[in-house]
């Protein structure tokens, strides 16, 4: 039992310090460089210095396949996967994919950067959801804001803020029009909807699974998912004249980084604290970026620390035989808990976002000395990280494990 245990628990920690390093891997929608503005290219940068690291798509270089994700047949419907250009992308770091929406086109698109061979793997969807076939041209209607959020969905704006969508992002992808936003009342001149303030830029998401938008003018929204307010909580000062904040990701210390389209002057960064962005010197500055994307999230130290804190010091376990769970990563909508020593009776096993928040309870009857037992998730419960916590009938705690659901 302690062998399986210690097993468990290492390979949790591996998991968890893989999740890590792919959250930092960071995608920026470039030109090919040179005053170039046709914003085709996908290439992967160091966040934290601005620099470059390798060319992941080039407009006619890169050999590339696109398919139909429904019918999973080749779609030749365009000549190649960023053709109309892109504004906004996203990165699931736990499939290892990118996400993004050509503009005018009416799809979603994706590249599966796990895929073997020498051509690359792309997917689309076609919805009306994501454009009306009469507003192609409306700039109001495009998609330019994206981001993976902490509930493991992924969530789009469009410039006018008049629908944000969301789409799962697993085998079966589904897109679902979550309405218009709304401004919060304290807003008062500068609304998210104002063409002059608000249009454009990108979102990135924080652990407790709110979005944040950084329009192309540098003003910061903080946006609430389930009740779509937004509200007007900063302005970026610190910037060149002309920049434009066209893009935007989190680095691993949880400043927020910015890159402009219409410019050629590298990468600045800013807290949330203060807004005041500063350069990152060593940045490259060959290229311009119209969009960004990593999988970090805003404030997941703060969040880690406060799930830590709350688990596990004010409690001390009443019993100190061992109980996991398994298989982690959750990869078929279910794990089973295995209980061994405990007393006879009623157990809470809850299910609990990052921040504690719960999410699912099951109660479970303990009758053996050993014994397992089944907990199924919803198929539509969303991929993330999650804390699983187990207390008996007077809510004693016995034992808590991080659980990666894929």
């Amino acid at each position: 039992m302690n062998i399986k245990f210690l097993l468990t628990t290492s390979f949790i920690a591996a998991t968890l310090v893989s999740t890590a390093q792919d959250a930092s891997k960071t995608f920026a929608i470039t030109g090919d460089g040179n005053q170039d503005f046709m914003w085709m290219n996908i290439r992967q940068v160091d966040i934290t210095t601005g620099k470059t690291v390798k060319d992941i798509y080039q407009r006619e270089k890169t050999a590339f396949v696109m398919m139909d994700a429904d019918t999973k047949t080749q779609s030749m419907a365009h000549r190649r996967p960023t053709e109309t250009m892109v504004a906004a992308a996203a990165y699931d770091k736990y499939q290892n994919k990118l996400f993004f929406t050509p503009m005018r086109i009416g799809e979603l698109r994706w590249l599966d950067l796990n895929a073997k061979g020498d051509a690359q793997r792309y997917y689309t969807v076609t919805s009306t959801l994501l454009n009306t076939y009469s507003s192609f041209t409306d700039e109001a209607n495009n998609f330019t804001r994206m981001v993976i959020a902490a509930d493991g969905n992924g969530y789009a704006l469009t410039n006018d803020a008049s629908r944000l969508i969301k789409f799962t992002t697993g085998k079966k992808v589904t897109i679902t029009d979550l309405g218009a936003v709304i401004d919060d009342e304290a807003n008062k001149s500068v609304s998210i909807k104002n063409k002059c303030t608000s249009w454009g830029g990108d979102m990135i998401a924080d652990a407790y699974n709110k979005l944040y938008i950084i329009s192309a003018n540098r003003y910061v929204f903080s946006l609430d998912i389930d009740t779509r307010v937004a509200r007007q909580i900063g302005y970026i000062s610190g910037l060149p004249a002309n920049y434009t904040t066209n893009g935007a990701a989190v680095d691993d210390d949880g400043n927020v980084v910015v890159c402009s389209a219409n410019t050629f002057a590298g990468y600045y960064k800013f807290s949330l604290k203060d807004f005041v962005a500063t350069k990152i010197e060593s940045s490259d500055l060959l290229y311009n970026a119209s969009d960004m994307a990593n999988g970090n999230l805003l404030y997941q130290k703060e969040a880690d620390a406060a799930r830590t804190f709350a688990d596990f010091k004010p409690i001390v376990p009443v019993l100190t035989n061992e109980a996991h769970i398994f298989p982690n990563p959750v990869t078929n909508s279910e794990f089973r808990v295995h209980f061994e020593g405990q007393q006879a009776g009623r157990y809470n096993v809850t299910i609990t976002d990052l921040s504690g928040k719960p999410l699912v309870n099951n109660v479970v009857t303990v009758n053996a000395k050993t014994q397992i037992e089944t907990v199924t998730l919803n198929r539509s419960f969303a991929k993330g990280v999650y804390m699983v916590k187990v207390t008996d009938a007077g809510n004693r705690f016995i034992f808590t494990e991080r659980i990666v659901v894929q």
